[in-house]
This record gives structure tokens, C-alpha cells and sequence, in this order.
């Protein structure tokens, strides 16, 4: 089997060579991703301007390809001029962060893996939620560092993709979502639908003290703070039984959603 890794993180995100490491003895893989963090961009594709193709070695020793576009991009010219035949697989992640509900159409890592179904190859999007209650750890210096255990998202990954290449897809499904609990309870994976949504999204200004710290920072030569505005989120607390939310968040175990991307809706064939 051949297959293309991409990320959002970046080609240099520790996520991106944990997920070459879960899938490398599966088949023959191809790393490209984009040269830097590109989270939150959604589908977005580069088109007639040149992207700056590099190569790099990866922590270990391996060949890598960065894309000065979009994880979209890093998708299309992966798998239509790096890889010397078309992928039977595209992977995307493992992301630093949590890909959930119907707000997965703006993540860089779902929509990269909605590219590479649109290129006719069937994908798998991966992620690790970081709880930041126990990620979060102290060195001896007494430095904050990030501790990004992909243990059971290799694992996970690895049994998906091996049930993939003895069995296929499912009929009717082109992309799972995998998200994995760093912080898990549970290492059985839930078969899960999107929740409503991941993310309550605010707008605040410079009147807003809670998130005072965040808003202010260094304006340009001719902005003034009266005239800025952003949009700012917090994680939904609540989530249905059965779907991705719930199984990450509530009961603690991965979730994996079966998607297939012809967003088409078949039963209003006589509405209008």
C-alpha cells in the first residue's frame, strides 16, 4: 500500500512523524506537509502561484517534503507530482489538537484529508486531544513543556489501517475521523456521529476585561484598539450520547467518525 502523510502542524510537528511511525511497516510512505502551521484554514488551495517545494530529514533520519501553501496543497502536489504513483491511503495528523463536529470543515486536518477524497483517494484524519490538565508538565528547571503522548494514537491508527487494507472501506464511507484522549479511560474505540458543534465562538473588543490580556497587543502605525474587533471560542461542555464529543470528552475513549464527503442529501427529490 502506498501512502501520503500530511498534517496542519507543520512538517516539523512531532504529531506528523508519530503517525509515519504507526503506519510505516503497513506500506511504502511519503511525507508532505506544509512548511509551517496552518491550523484553522479549511479547504483552502493555492492556485496559480508557485509553492516552494523542500525536502527535509525527519527525527529519524527519514526524507520529508514541505509545501509553502495549504495542508490542501501539500495533499494535491503529494500525491500528483511528489509520490511516483497515486496514493492508495492519505493520512492526515496525528493533529495537536481536537477535530470534532460539524466545525471539522474549517480544520486544516479534516479538509486536507476532504481533498485527497476529492482526488478520488480515501483518507483518514487523525488527531490527539491534549488535556491540558495532565499534558502540561514542569522540567527540573521548573519550564513548562507540552507532553505529547501519541502511545495509543499510533495504536489505534496502526489496527485502522490494517483493518483497511484487509477489508477496505466500509461501503458508502471515503474519510474517518479518528480523535484520541490523551488522558484516556478506555483504549475501545466508539464508532461515532459529529456533534452539533465543537466551539462557542464570541466577538470581543477592547472594552472586554475577562480577555483583556489576549486582546491587547502591539497595534500597527495607523490602528487604533476602538477599531479591531476578534473572535474568540471555548469547547462546548455538552455533547449527545453517541457522538464525538461525547466519547472524547465524557466517556474518554477514542472516537472514530465514518464520513463520506458528497454532503448530499437524498430525500427531497419531490420538496420543491
Amino acid at each position: 500500500m502506498n501512502i501520503l502523510i500530511s498534517n496542519d502542524d507543520g512538517v516539523f510537528a512531532p504529531g506528523i512523524l508519530a503517525a509515519k511511525q504507526a503506519v510505516e511497516d503497513l506500506g511504502d510512505v511519503t511525507v508532505v506537509a506544509p512548511d509551517k502551521n496552518n491550523s484553522s484554514v479549511g479547504r483552502r488551495i493555492t492556485l496559480f502561484k508557485h509553492l516552494q517545494l523542500s525536502s527535509h530529514e525527519l527525527d529519524d533520519g527519514s526524507l520529508a517534503y514541505s509545501v509553502s501553501g495549504s495542508p490542501a496543497d501539500a495533499v494535491i502536489v503529494g500525491a500528483n507530482y511528489v509520490m511516483d504513483t497515486k496514493p492508495d491511503l492519505v493520512i492526515t495528523g496525528i493533529n495537536q489538537g481536537v477535530n470534532i463536529s460539524c466545525d471539522i470543515t474549517s480544520s486544516g486536518t479534516v479538509c486536507a484529508a476532504f481533498e485527497a477524497v476529492s482526488l478520488g483517494i480515501p483518507a483518514i484524519a487523525s488527531s490527539l486531544f491534549i488535556d491540558p490538565k495532565t499534558s502540561y508538565k514542569q522540567d527540573e528547571k521548573g519550564e513548562w513543556y507540552i507532553d505529547y503522548d501519541f502511545t495509543l494514537a499510533k495504536k489505534v491508527l496502526h489496527d485502522l489501517v490494517s483493518k483497511i487494507i484487509d477489508e477496505g472501506f466500509p461501503d458508502g464511507v471515503n474519510l474517518f475521523n479518528l480523535n484520541v484522549p490523551s488522558n484516556y479511560e478506555s483504549e475501545e474505540v466508539r464508532i461515532t456521529h459529529l456533534s452539533d458543534k465543537m466551539l462557542d465562538k464570541h466577538v470581543i473588543d477592547n472594552t472586554h476585561e475577562e480577555k483583556k490580556e489576549i486582546f491587547n497587543y502591539p497595534l500597527g502605525e495607523n490602528q487604533k484598539s476602538d477599531d479591531l474587533v476578534m473572535i474568540t471560542s471555548d469547547l462546548v461542555k455538552d455533547y449527545e450520547e453517541g457522538s464525538d464529543g461525547y466519547a472524547l470528552f465524557v466517556e474518554k475513549r477514542p472516537s472514530l467518525t465514518p464520513l463520506n464527503v458528497n454532503m448530499t442529501y437524498e430525500d427531497l427529490k419531490d420538496w420543491f
